[in-house]
This record gives structure tokens, C-alpha cells and sequence, in this order.
């Protein structure tokens, strides 16, 4: 097992970052970041090549500490994010810093602790974005431009550190049925309905896909619908 390339997945406490472990696990070692130390470890004896990851993101002395050790890297994949939505005239300040702490600057500062690792692995980073991180909407403000400025991230990243031989991926999904899905719908009022969405396991897909590609192909952007 020690000889399997290695992944972090933020977020992999339950939902799309669960799944991605899940994905990833057979043929990796995998790291499940997460904050809720009961839930990893219950992910971890699901997953014998996993370990639990347990650090808060937002502390960026405690995630340079827990970075330390770790020298090679060969997938990152940014799950981990928050969904606060509301109207322009509704959100205040805090929802849009929530919104962009989480999903933009933690996303960006972890993967620059990490960077020297992805490097000598010549790794593989993935941000899981949404279909809000391409067509914003009403209503939903703070997080689509969170998202976008996410994208924008992925974007200077790969121009960056392709030349590193560092490969960058977006995964844009729709709506996906998670515990973040079910409180939006509970916001917006509407009645639930899990067969309407993704699966997290169909989205963890498309990360699998972008990460087994050849050498030679770099899946750059992926958007992935519910049928």
C-alpha cells in the first residue's frame, strides 16, 4: 500500500468529498480532511487505504503544521466549501466573507502550502466548483461569485504550474443531493426531491476520470449535469 500515489481530499467527511475518497481509495492512499473527527473516522473504516485527516482549514497555523510531513503529493482535491446564499439587498458583508474564506481562500492557501509536494509528484489538483461557478443566478450571490472567483483560481493556477507538470481541474456539478442541497431547497422552500440531483458517487466520476486520464491528456474543465 505504501508504494500507492497519494491523495488529500478536503471535505471527505460526508457528501461529493466522501464519495471522491470512496472513488479514489482503491488505488490510492488517501487523507480525509475534514473537521468532524467521529465522521473521518468512520470514513477510515470504510476505506483501509484511508487515514483520517482531522484539521480546520480556516487556522492556517494548524494546516502549515499538519502539511508539514507530507513531501509528495499526486491529487488534491478541494471539496470542502459552504453554500450561503441570499439577494444582493439580503446578504451582508459576512455571507459574502463566509462565502469566499471558505471557497476561495482556504482552497487557494492550501494548495500553496502544498504546492512544493504536488510539484514532486507532479500532481494533480482538483476544485470541486458547481454550476454556480458558471452562470450565476438570482438569489444566489455570495456563492456563485465565490465560485467564479474559484475558477479564476483553477485557471491562473494551471497557466502557473503546467509548466511544473502540475495538471489543474474545475468539476462544475449540478445540483447534487447532499446535506448542503437539502438546506438550500429548505430555503428556497421547496419540497425535496433526491431523484432530481446527482448522485455525489456520479460527480466522484468525473474527478476519477480527470485524475486516471494518460499523461499525455489534461482534462482542464468538467461539467456534469443530473439527466
Amino acid at each position: 500500500m505504501t508504494d500507492l500515489p497519494l491523495a488529500l481530499v478536503t471535505g471527505a467527511s460526508r457528501g461529493i468529498g466522501a464519495a471522491v475518497a470512496h472513488a479514489l481509495e482503491p488505488s490510492h492512499r488517501v487523507l480525509l480532511g475534514g473537521r468532524d473527527t467521529a465522521a473521518l473516522a468512520e470514513r477510515a473504516a470504510e476505506l483501509p487505504g484511508s487515514r483520517p485527516w482531522p484539521v480546520d482549514l480556516s487556522d492556517f497555523d494548524a494546516v502549515r503544521a499538519a502539511v508539514a510531513d507530507i513531501d509528495r503529493l499526486d491529487v488534491l482535491v478541494h471539496s470542502a466549501g459552504v453554500a450561503e446564499l441570499g439577494t444582493v439587498e439580503e446578504a451582508g458583508a459576512e455571507d459574502w466573507r463566509r462565502n469566499f474564506e471558505v471557497n476561495v481562500v482556504v482552497v487557494a492557501e492550501l494548495t500553496r502550502l502544498l504546492l512544493p509536494a504536488l510539484r514532486a509528484a507532479k500532481g494533480h489538483v482538483v476544485v470541486i466548483n458547481s454550476g454556480a461557478g458558471l452562470t450565476a443566478r438570482a438569489g444566489w450571490g455570495p456563492y456563485a461569485a465565490s465560485k467564479f472567483a474559484a475558477r479564476a483560481f483553477a485557471d491562473v493556477l494551471r497557466a502557473e504550474e503546467e509548466p511544473n507538470g502540475v495538471r489543474v481541474t474545475s468539476v462544475h456539478p449540478g445540483r447534487t443531493d447532499t446535506e448542503m442541497q437539502r438546506a438550500i431547497v429548505a430555503g428556497e422552500g421547496g419540497e425535496y426531491r433526491p431523484e432530481k440531483y446527482l448522485r455525489p458517487d456520479s460527480v466522484a466520476m468525473a474527478v476519477l476520470a480527470a485524475v486516471s486520464a494518460s499523461p499525455d491528456a489534461h482534462l482542464t474543465e468538467l461539467i456534469v449535469r443530473p439527466r
